[in-house]
Parts: structure tokens; C-alpha cells; sequence
């Protein structure tokens, strides 16, 4: 073995742990902490991964390579066919055990498993999160139903965030109630960044459009960080912004994708930014109180979802599980993701707009995912694995520890009562009132809007799985005084919906009259 390499402790560092400071390289001499990347192909086409999320990650780990490079750290970069496991196999035998931080991914973790098991890798602690597992488990546990308020509850409890002598700072510990608010224009919106984009980002891009051409959409490093000084300017971005997130928190408009988002779930997922880093520097401002809780609750359910999926093996060790088809369904959802959520207009303003957003930037925020995006899928009964599939392929800022328990268990029931007490769902008055889709839109959310038809459809069809559920009490009476024919309109409205939709046509305002 090369003496220079003999000194050397040496770390695979995958693509979401590209941090400087929180990981063991970097600690004592750098010089002596080698880091291992690998490009490889095979992971790149394991899904129909979005170019625009393909490119972000290889730029940013490029760009982090360089870094570390001018940091000292010995590196060794690796383009492969292969798959993670191969590559670190043979690099095993030049260089020895070689160190991970355990991987945040489920699915990288089985993928080194045997690796693991012959002691060719030895896995580390990873320190990119906020919140410790016991935290979680005294109170939450490690079983059903899981429930957010007591683990962030202790969390703030444990942190000393937001509070005062032991409690809360203003006598309570959700702001939600104030963050519902419709956005009319006002106030501005700040002008979303444009990022510079260098050798490396274009040499990414280039890579991306030939090797993964068949993949969806296209990429354009313009709107994503990749340097660590574009990552630090969108948290600048992010706090500018701050001052009006809470109260429009759930609001959705055509004039703006991202209204006072932070779009630092990209940034953080990638430890570009640590959760740390961004916290500190948001409980530096002086923003409004609602908008400081309403982001620190964000970040805590970013912690949440990652437990809860460790601790049940990606749901794999609950009942609703099922085993012989690889996923849970509580509902019994089983029709196909309609090729609308690829591209194709379906006639809904609403849904085209959110999916424009997506397959322009891989990106909409988490109101839109749920309340338009999920809220469709549900509607129509759509699978549930797929839907998740293609979060999971869309997003830029998906991975399998926060997309499975968001769609799974929030976006869709596919859980049951394991993460929500009751789906999330709606029909056009949410739609209309939290956003200006309709006002572009050929349906009257008032008069012939078929997204009402589609949401009672979905109560009686599934009313026997919410009988007994409270929060599920009043629709339900609702739906007992709905009359014979305006469920038969419900039903042809459905049936109308899935056939339009599967043969990639927009759906007609006269069809069904």
C-alpha cells in the first residue's frame, strides 16, 4: 500500500452529507481525513430521477470536492457504471476499512448492509440533526399512532427555542391558527435569486441532458445553489424573506411559486446548509413571532418524519404494511398516476399550474404538495406508492427518510391513523380561498368545478374507513344528506376525471351536462 495513503483515515461521503464543519473529517489535521465521492450511474438511473435533481447533486458534491481540496483533504473522485457497494468493495482493497457517517437514506444503508456486515466499512454517528432519538421515543414511542405536538413540545422543551422560564414565549406553542392567511399581492414578494453559474455547473448540466436525456424535465443551475457561497447567500435569501412567512404560510398563488418560502430544504437535506446553521441564524432576526415558530416547527417535522421512519424500517414494521406487495394502502388505492403529473394539461388550473412548477425547477412548496398535488392523487384513488415514486423522482429536495413519511403518511392515508387522524383532503372552497388558481381557471369554483364532485366521490367511497373517526364526524353527516343524484354526479364526475386523464386529455367544462 502507498505509504501517503497509509496515513490517510479514509470517508465515503455520499451526496447528502456535504458539510465542512459537522461530520468526524473535520476534526484533528485534514490533511489525514481523505474523502471518497462517487458519480455512479447506476443510482442516477434507478429512478426516472428529474435532470434538475441529478444536476443539483452532482454539482454541489463536485463543488464540494473542490473545497475540501483547498481545505487539505486528500480526494478520491469516482465516476462509475457501477453501484455504491461495488465501487467502495474494490476501493476496500487498496485502502482498507474506509469510514461512512451513517446514511440518512434507508435505502443507501441497505445497499452497504453487506459491506457493513464484512467489516469493509465501519459506520459513524452522523451529527447533522437537531434532535435525539430518546427525545422521540419518551415521547412519542416507537409504535402507532404517532403524534408531532409532544415530540416538538419536548424538543422545545430540551432546546430552550421560544422559551421562557420553561414555557413558551407568548403562552403557547403553535402560531398556526395565525399562519393561514390568503396572499392578494401584498406584501411584495423579494426577486428570486439567479445564481452564477461556472465551469463545473455547466459541465454537470452538459453530463445530465446526454447521459440521463430520457429522464424528465431539464436543468438549470441558474436557480439552485451548488457553491457553498451560493448555499450561504440563499439562507441570506431565506431570512429576507422570514418577516411574512408565517402568515402566508399556506398560501398558493400563480404571481409567485414561492411567496416567502425559504427553499432551504434543499440546501439543508444536502447539509450544504446544517439544520444548526439555519436555526441560529433564523432566531437571530427579529421577525414576527409566528413566522420564527411556524419555520422552527418545519425543521422539527423535517426531525419527526426521520425518526419515525428508522424506527418503523420505512413503515415496513407496521401492520398496514403489506408485505407481499411492498407498501401500505389502508385505502385500497390502486389506480394508475395519471401522465398529468409528468407534463400533460389536465384542464385544472390549479393542478397544471403546480405541476409546471415541477417540472420547470423540481420545486413547489409544501402547501401545494399536499393540498393540490397530493389532494388529486387521493382524490382519484391514485396508488399510493407511485405517487410517492414520483415525489421521490420530481423533487429536488426528496429522499426516501422525508418523502415516504410526508406522502405515505401525511399526503396520502396509506398509513391509516398512523401519522394523521384524518386524510388530507378538500374540495374547491379550499382551493378558492387559499389561492388564485381559479380565478384563471375555466371551472367556477362556485358553479362547475368538478373537484367538489371528486372529494364527496372519495367520502363515499371510503366512508366505511371513517366511521367511528371523529374528525371525520361532520363530512360524513354531510355526505348522509347528500341526495341520490348528486352522488351519481360525484360518480360520473370520477369516472369522466380517470378516463380523461388516462388517455392524457384536459378535462371539459361540458362533458358531463
Amino acid at each position: 500500500m502507498n505509504d501517503a495513503i497509509d496515513k490517510v483515515s479514509w470517508f465515503f461521503v455520499p451526496y447528502d452529507q456535504l458539510n465542512h464543519y459537522i461530520f468526524p473529517w473535520s476534526n484533528l489535521d485534514r490533511k489525514n481525513n481523505g474523502l471518497i465521492f462517487i458519480e455512479s450511474s447506476k443510482k442516477g438511473n434507478s429512478k426516472n430521477f428529474h435532470k434538475q435533481k441529478l444536476a443539483l447533486l452532482l454539482s454541489n458534491m463536485r463543488h464540494f470536492a473542490e473545497e475540501a481540496k483547498s481545505l487539505g483533504h486528500p480526494i478520491m473522485y469516482k465516476s462509475s457504471e457501477l453501484g455504491y457497494s461495488e465501487v467502495l468493495g474494490e476501493l476496500y482493497e487498496q485502502l482498507g476499512q474506509i469510514q461512512v457517517v451513517k446514511p440518512a437514506e434507508r435505502e443507501l444503508r441497505m445497499e452497504l448492509e453487506s459491506l457493513l456486515v464484512a467489516d469493509k466499512i465501519r459506520f459513524l454517528e452522523h451529527d447533522g440533526w437537531l434532535t435525539k432519538r430518546n427525545w422521540f421515543l419518551e415521547s412519542v414511542g416507537d409504535k402507532p399512532p404517532f403524534r408531532m405536538d409532544r415530540f416538538y413540545q419536548r424538543v422545545r422543551k430540551e432546546t430552550g427555542v421560544l422559551m421562557e422560564q420553561g414555557k413558551p414565549i407568548g403562552g403557547k406553542y403553535s402560531y398556526d391558527s395565525e399562519n393561514r392567511f390568503p396572499w392578494k399581492g401584498e406584501p411584495d414578494t423579494h426577486v428570486e435569486l439567479e445564481y452564477e453559474v461556472d465551469t463545473i455547473d455547466q459541465e454537470v448540466m452538459e453530463l445530465v441532458s446526454s447521459k440521463f436525456s430520457s429522464h424528465p424535465g431539464h436543468c438549470d443551475l441558474s436557480k439552485v445553489p451548488t457553491t457553498l457561497k451560493q448555499n450561504l447567500e440563499s439562507l441570506n435569501w431565506a431570512l429576507e424573506n422570514l418577516p411574512h412567512f408565517g402568515r402566508y404560510e399556506d398560501a398558493m398563488s400563480t404571481k409567485s411559486r414561492y411567496l416567502f418560502h425559504s427553499k432551504l430544504a434543499t440546501s439543508i437535506n444536502l447539509h450544504r446548509l446544517s439544520p444548526k446553521q439555519v436555526i441560529d441564524s433564523v432566531l437571530s432576526t427579529d421577525a414576527p413571532l409566528n413566522s420564527l415558530e411556524g419555520f422552527f416547527r418545519q425543521m422539527i417535522w423535517r426531525e419527526y418524519v426521520r425518526h419515525i421512519h428508522e424506527v418503523t424500517d420505512g413503515f415496513r414494521e407496521l401492520e398496514v404494511f403489506d408485505k407481499k406487495l411492498g407498501e401500505p394502502n389502508f385505502l385500497n388505492q390502486n389506480n394508475p398516476l395519471p401522465v398529468t403529473f409528468w407534463g400533460k394539461k389536465s384542464g385544472f388550473n390549479c393542478l397544471d399550474t403546480v405541476v409546471d412548477s415541477v417540472m420547470d425547477e423540481g420545486w413547489t412548496h409544501h402547501i401545494p404538495r399536499l393540498m393540490i398535488l397530493s389532494n388529486f392523487a387521493n382524490l382519484l384513488d391514485v396508488n399510493p406508492r407511485e405517487l410517492t415514486t414520483w415525489f421521490h423522482e420530481a423533487f429536488i429536495d426528496a429522499y426516501d427518510w422525508v418523502v415516504e413519511p410526508n406522502v405515505l403518511g401525511m399526503g396520502t392515508y396509506s398509513l391509516g391513523d398512523a401519522m394523521m387522524t384524518k386524510p388530507y383532503i378538500s374540495g374547491t372552497p379550499y382551493i378558492n380561498k387559499m389561492s388564485d388558481y381559479c380565478k384563471s381557471c375555466k371551472f367556477n369554483p362556485k358553479k362547475d368545478c368538478m373537484v367538489s364532485n371528486l372529494y364527496w366521490a372519495f367520502i363515499e367511497r371510503h366512508k366505511g374507513a371513517f366511521e367511528g373517526n371523529i374528525r371525520m364526524a361532520m363530512p360524513l353527516r354531510s355526505l348522509a344528506k347528500r341526495s341520490d343524484d348528486k352522488k351519481e354526479q360525484d360518480k360520473l364526475a370520477l369516472d369522466y376525471i380517470l378516463s380523461t386523464l388516462s388517455r392524457g386529455e384536459e378535462v371539459s367544462v361540458q362533458s358531463l351536462q
